[in-house]
């Protein structure tokens, strides 16, 4: 259903952990199990609901109010508080805590190492953690060995145990996976839990994996779609992802998305069509019938240092010293996003980020700015006296253009009193100069930006034009668009301004003064 050819869809490491650490708060998996389980399968369940939602509707646009700066932030955030948590396993620490705040995780890291931890856990986790870490580094300065970081894990999985079968470690305090049913995954639709008290926070908890798991698989497909020079629908993609996670939780599946570094090698492995999801799905079928049993001395620890090794990859400090030189406020919302996950929780560092970018959208909207503009000496071209110094000033006129899309209740206030304050200052810099009592003969005003202008602005400018004509200035108006113009018409705001709309500024002045004349 989808529109990618090399995206590879399955588990990943932020959605695998953001389940993880939100759902313990509601049920200890280690105490409830089977509970544990039905949380999951309703959580993958709403999650689908919701993409495939976003995908029907055509409101892919949701996605975007996740700003680049808040994802960057967010994942720094969950990363350092994903590692953290993983020291349980790392460390073979028993009893740990399920809130996901940075105090807290370190206060019960704190807590348990100074009851009982296990050293030969600990010491083989590192080793394998480094070799891991070492591959990856090796995989990055040398691209012909692209592969190697890909199958680390696996070899780290395997070497570990086989070392703890042949050594017995598990005997000394090693802590293994156990168990692990095997064959193909059975039917849960009975799983589905619609009566549990936690209702509301799985469907809430839903909606963020959706939009965290559409967030990364649309990044990743239009990134590799880019490469092949392609376009890739983003609503199908929703649509795609949400039935297959619809599906995936009547069959015991959680909630997969599209792996940047697993699309990563299936790209550099020449793929060309999504077949190679089937191949990937036929292999995973071959393991489940196959090799579960030989995960039984499988070290935990080798598990955590496979989520630490992941961890480093989503902190990326270049890309937030990069948005701090660019734009203050789209830092302000990564350091919100990261703070509030780091402190508080998830949903908390979201709802912070999305907050700020939403009040950073209302301030542009409501402080939009007037450029004030002259001629560039020689031309017929207007340009804006802060970024070209070397406009030439005409004499009697004031030319302004408004910064923004919309005048509306918002902020026309601010634009008309913004203009009356220029006008006032302008006037009172020719006075000083020439002792004249009237300089300034005409406004100008430049709408080729405006798209659009409801009651509230057509209020201001009514004003503007009235305050103008009192102090003996002529308000013209330049380059309306068809809307903002047949608005002001049935408004009869044209006729107020004696019909003085003009297509250029240069036309304008030449017919005012014409006019004068």
């Amino acid at each position: 259903m989808g529109t990618s050819r090399e995206i590879a869809i399955g588990p990943v490491a932020v959605v695998s952990l953001l389940i993880s650490s939100m759902l313990q708060k509601l049920i200890d998996p280690e105490v409830d199990p089977l509970g544990y389980k039905k949380l999951v399968i309703t959580t993958t369940f709403f999650a689908g609901i919701f993409q495939a939602s976003f995908g029907l509707f055509r409101l892919g646009f949701l996605v975007d109010f996740l700003s680049h700066a808040a994802i960057v932030g967010f994942m720094g955030g969950a990363a350092i508080v994903i590692g953290l948590q993983q020291l349980k396993g790392l460390l073979g620490i028993t009893n740990f805590t399920t809130n996901t705040d940075i105090v807290s995780v370190l206060r019960a890291v704190w807590r348990s190492c100074q009851q009982q931890w296990s050293p030969h856990t600990f010491i083989l986790g590192c080793s394998f953690l480094s070799f891991i870490l070492i591959t990856r580094f090796i995989g990055k300065k040398n691209k012909k060995l692209f592969w190697l970081p890909a199958i680390a894990p696996l070899i780290a999985v395997v070497v570990s145990t086989v070392m703890v079968f042949l050594t017995k470690a598990d005997e000394h305090g090693v802590k293994t996976v156990k168990h692990i049913k095997g064959g193909l995954n059975p039917i849960s639709i009975h799983d589905l839990d619609f009566n549990t008290p936690h209702l509301g926070q799985i469907a809430k908890i839903g909606l963020i994996i959706a939009i965290i798991a559409l967030t990364e698989a649309i990044a990743v497909g239009r990134s590799f779609a880019g490469i092949k020079g392609y376009r890739l629908d983003g609503n199908k993609e929703m649509m795609a992802i949400g039935f297959s996670n619809v599906i995936g939780s009547f069959t015991s599946c959680y909630a997969a998305t599209g792996s940047f570094s697993r699309t990563a090698v299936n790209f550099a492995a020449g793929c060309e069509t999504a077949m190679s999801n089937i191949v990937m799905s036929v292999t995973v079928f071959v393991a489940l019938e196959c090799l579960t049993r030989l995960l039984y001395y499988t070290p935990i620890a080798i598990l955590a240092s496979i989520i630490l090794s992941a961890l480093p990859g989503l902190i990326d400090i270049n890309e937030a010293i990069h948005i701090w030189k660019v734009d203050k406020f789209d830092f302000l919302a990564l350091i919100g996003a990261f703070v509030g996950v780091l402190f508080a929780s998830v949903e908390i560092g979201l709802l912070v980020a999305v907050v700020i970018s939403f009040a950073k959208i209302i301030l542009i909207s409501v402080r939009p700015g007037v450029e004030t503009l002259r001629r560039m000496p020689g031309t017929d071209i207007f340009a804006d006296t802060n970024q070209y110094p070397m406009t030439v000033k005409t004499p009697g006129v004031l030319i302004f253009r408004v910064k923004s899309a919309l005048l509306c209740f918002a902020n026309a206030s601010s634009i008309e009193e913004r203009i009356m304050g220029c006008v006032n200052e302008e006037e009172e810099e020719e006075n000083i100069k020439s002792n004249a009592k009237r300089k300034i003969l005409f406004v100008v005003l430049d709408m080729s930006n405006l798209i659009n202008v409801d009651t509230s602005g057509i209020t201001a400018l009514v004003e503007l034009q009235n305050n103008l004509t009192q102090a003996g200035v002529e308000l013209v108006i330049v380059n309306p668009k068809w809307e903002v113009i047949h608005k002001l018409n049935q408004a009869r705001f044209v006729s107020k301004i004696g019909g003085k709309v003009y297509m250029t500024i240069e036309e304008a002045l030449d017919a005012c003064f014409g006019l004068k004349v």
